[in-house]
């Protein structure tokens, strides 16, 4: 880590620690994007087309690893830009703490473990993926009149049976697994994993500036319909390669080809300083994507999604939230999300509402006039009277499982077991960092909350299955 930024860390730290002790504690985990930002309030009485979406994922991205979020070092305008314009959620969730599961949740609708291939976590080979009868959000929006295109890391099963060609995406351009190498598209295996449709294709750029062009071009094209693009970064996902890093790509390859199966994992590379860049990229990539749309004449009828499919990794900056990837505690499943819809939503503003991944499906069927299918119902509540009407959205359970873990938040108090075993039970407006566990205090909330994970679970499918 160079001096540089560790004195811009721990003087942004300080700031931030000082600012949210002034505050109280709920503050800890609600940071400011921008001057001016205000409490969510719809704007009732507006009418518009049904609109694009373009609904855009980093990977691996922590809650505040942008500006708007609370991070001291790394600097992300665009998106704050994108919050400044629309509306920035504090407690948004995945709908897992890894890839695979999240985006299952996120293209169903409901919670990964009502589909067999929802149980990998995350998917690593090509005995499990999103069954091609399914429906997704891609196929009921498409049925709906919607053009459809992922562009990007798809993560829900390999070739010759899963593809988004074969689940509701007209166009795929991207690639199949959860990690590549940024220039020579390596895969874990060291397989070539960039392709167009189900077929290879040879493109030996950095992979972020190949997304953004492919992603720029789409929305800038003479669409007669409207349309959703899912874009799905691999950035800042390891190995911690940016543009420019040659060398680095060169050795990694290297060590791929003599058959070092752990090599795209990079334990021995990164740092502080190059998440920053790759994530300072990312930012950048975005806003050129924004700016395409905006050149198009589209910035206004599209709505514009913004998140992460899990919580940050090893140099993501969470604080104050403990945990990261593959936990189920906040900093494993609490994730920057962002709305922006200038027809229909003011900007400058910020919701605590909890929501979560298969809420964002029920909302963008909701907006393009989309029904769910009747044999697949959704786990998730669409928000659209919530943004559109100011409903108010009734308490509800937010729940989540993974192999030796379960949670589930409804309203400020969340349970949990970890792997220790022990139930465990959080206040989360007074204690984000969930360090003071309330369970001998409250044994009646907690055994309440155990209950209806429990009756969740009872209708999912067993690990194993």
């Amino acid at each position: 880590m160079s001096r540089s930024i560790s004195r811009r860390a721990l003087g942004g730290a300080a700031v931030g620690t000082a600012a949210a002790a002034a505050l109280g504690p709920a503050a800890e985990a609600t940071p400011a994007a921008s001057a001016g930002e205000r409490p969510f309030r719809a704007a009732p009485g507006r009418h518009s087309a049904r609109p694009n979406i373009l609904f855009v994922l980093g990977d691996d991205l922590g809650w505040a690893d942008l500006s708007s979020y609370g991070s001291p070092h790394i600097r992300t305008p665009h998106l704050d830009r994108l919050a400044r314009q629309g509306v920035r959620f504090t407690d948004a969730y995945s709908g897992s703490a890894t890839c695979s599961p999240t985006r299952f949740s996120l293209y169903t609708g409901r919670f990964p473990g009502r589909t067999k291939g929802g149980l990998a976590e995350p998917i690593a080979d090509k005995s499990a993926g999103l069954e091609p009868t399914h429906p997704t959000l891609a196929s009921l929006l498409r049925d709906a009149g919607y053009t459809t295109a992922l562009i990007g890391k798809w993560h829900c099963g390999y070739l010759p049976d899963y593809s988004p060609t074969r689940s509701g995406w007209d166009e795929f351009f991207g690639n199949f697994g959860g990690a590549l190498e940024y220039y020579s598209k390596l895969g874990l295996g060291g397989e070539y994993d960039l392709y167009e449709g189900d077929a290879e294709y040879r493109d030996l750029r950095y992979y972020t500036r190949i997304l953004t062009e492919r992603a720029s071009e789409y929305v800038s094209r003479d669409h007669d319909r409207p349309f959703l693009l899912n874009l799905n970064f691999t950035t800042p996902h390891w190995p911690w390669i940016a543009d420019g890093d040659e060398a680095e790509s060169a050795e990694i390859v290297r060590r791929i080809k003599a058959g070092d199966r752990s090599a795209l994992w990079h334990q021995d590379g990164g740092s502080i300083e190059k998440y920053k860049e790759m994530v300072e990229d990312l930012d950048r990539s975005v806003g050129q994507v924004l700016a395409a749309l905006r050149r198009a004449g589209r910035e206004r009828d599209t709505l514009v999604f913004f998140g992460s499919d899990n919580g940050g990794e090893r140099f993501s900056y969470n604080w104050p939230l403990a945990g990261n990837k593959g936990s189920l505690l906040e900093g494993g499943i609490r994730v920057p999300s962002i709305l922006r819809w200038p027809a229909r939503i003011d900007g400058g503003q910020v919701s605590d509402l909890p929501v979560y991944s298969p809420d964002w499906t029920a909302t963008l069927l909701d907006v393009a006039g989309a029904r769910p299918h009747p044999a697949y119902p959704l786990d998730g509540t669409s928000l659209a009277p919530y943004l559109l009407r100011g409903a108010p959205v009734g308490e509800r359970d937010l729940f989540w499982r993974v192999r030796g873990e379960r949670a589930l938040r409804r309203g400020d108090w969340k349970y949990y077991r970890g792997k220790s075993g022990r139930d465990q039970l959080f206040h989360l407006t007074a204690d984000a960092r969930e360090q003071a566990d309330r369970a001998p205090d409250e044994p009646a909330r907690l055994a309440e909350l155990r209950a209806a994970w429990e009756r969740t679970d009872a209708g999912l499918l067993p690990y194993g299955s």
